[in-house]
């Protein structure tokens, strides 16, 4: 098992890993957003298809399904840092082949979808490590603040992400894809300089109990498995990103601008509000607030359905990523101090299986009932969906409703 760290001391100022860390998780993700618009946009210029949007997602979710088990599973026997920045290294080498194949006009559907796959099997290595490294950088008493902080640096790359990748992309695929690159090696660089030292282990073989002990945790704490799966399912049913595309360009009538700003709407509510939230931690009804912010997703997203007003769009996504945060930073609290350190690893990966995949399956989702139903009804059965999943929830996990304070988790 691995030894533990030190844990660092904060004080007025956030400690130096921490301050690494929050750069590197930016880098990566403003590379990763952008991809996100890249992809996106030239697959369907490519297709002109719903489907193959759906698609893009899919090659991303299965690795994560396949792969996160054994990488919670890694990611408590090995140093976490070594194994986020390996594979921030692999997504750069994937975004150099993207560059490549543009500057030489090899990238067709299939290669897309191919290197995406790629990238979403680093990605289920990544996600781990990354989440388990946070309660390790700052006291347990500072891990609420820490969290909406980190919240804070992947929305703060959200929104940059999808405008710069917008911005680049008219400019070109190679020069979109080589950025993209260079920020993937940023933040591999970034997470290299976290000190102190790397984790030591102990080799042990990976046996079926070590490998599903995180779903077993889980299992046995009602109150993260109803807010992790809340969660779940409302970004699995309410997600639209992989329409967005179809959105800006068929119905709210703009172009590979438009777009980014559409995909940056749901970061600008979020950091408000993670920043908000980094300032004044919920202290009370933090139960009710995650039913109630999830609920405010569910009705954003049925306004953006209807929605053929830009600023409207925009103004229903912004309130959506408000909205989506609270219950994000509420999920990550209560599974970080209710998690040993020696199992964060494997839980985290069970948690990225119940919601990061969540955004790529919900796009898969998305674009195969968009294909089905058209467009605007997708993005409406979507949202009526998340406010069903809100009411069943509130009477399957009334262990959630009633948390009162994260300080007592």
């Amino acid at each position: 098992m691995t030894e533990p760290e030190k844990q660092i001391p904060t004080s007025g100022s956030l400690a130096r890993p921490l301050v690494l860390f929050l750069f590197g998780r930016m880098g990566s993700s403003i590379a990763f957003q952008m991809l996100g618009v890249a992809v996106g946009w030239q697959m369907y210029a490519i297709t002109s298809s719903a489907w193959y949007l759906g698609l893009v997602g899919l090659a991303q979710f299965l690795p994560m399904v396949l792969l996160t088990l054994m990488a919670g599973q890694v990611a408590d026997h090995y140093d976490r840092r070594t194994i986020a920045r390996t594979c921030q290294f692999v997504e750069a080498l994937a975004a150099a082949a993207l560059a490549v194949g543009g500057y030489y006009n090899l990238l067709d559907k299939e290669v897309l979808l191919a290197i995406m796959v790629v990238i979403g099997s680093a990605r289920a290595f990544e996600y781990p490590p990354m989440h388990a490294l946070v309660p390790r950088l700052v006291p347990r008493e500072h891990l609420p603040r820490a969290l909406a902080l980190s919240a804070s640096a992947n929305q703060t790359a959200t929104i940059v992400g999808p405008a710069v990748g917008g911005i680049l992309y008219a400019t070109g695929v190679t020069t979109v894809y080589s950025t993209i690159g260079l920020l993937f090696l940023a933040a591999c660089i970034l997470i290299s300089c976290i000190r102190p030292a790397p984790e030591t282990t102990r080799p042990e073989a990976v046996a079926d109990r070590s490998l599903f002990a995180g779903i077993s945790f889980i299992k046995q704490h009602p109150v993260v498995l109803g807010a992790i799966s809340l969660d779940l399912f409302a970004v699995l049913l309410g997600g639209a990103t992989a329409l967005l595309p179809i959105y800006a360009r068929d119905i709210l009538i703009t172009g590979p601008w438009g777009l980014g700003l559409l995909r940056s709407a749901p970061a600008i509510g979020a950091l408000g509000m993670s920043l908000w939230l980094a300032r004044r931690p919920l202290q009370r009804r933090v139960g009710r607030i995650m039913f109630r912010s999830v609920a405010v997703f569910g009705v954003a997203t049925l306004v953006f359905a209807v929605s053929r007003m830009f600023w409207l769009s925009l103004a229903a996504l912004v309130v959506l990523g408000a909205a989506d945060v609270i219950s994000v930073v509420i999920r990550s609290s209560l599974v970080q101090m209710e998690t040993p350190d020696e199992m964060r690893g494997r839980v985290s990966a069970v948690n990225s299986l119940f919601i990061g995949t969540s955004n790529q399956l919900g796009e898969f989702e998305s674009g195969a009932t968009a294909a089905l139903f058209g467009t605007v009804p997708s993005v409406l059965i979507g949202g009526i969906g998340t406010l069903l999943v809100v009411a069943l929830w509130i009477r399957l996990f009334p262990q959630l409703a009633q948390v009162d304070s994260l300080g007592k988790q």
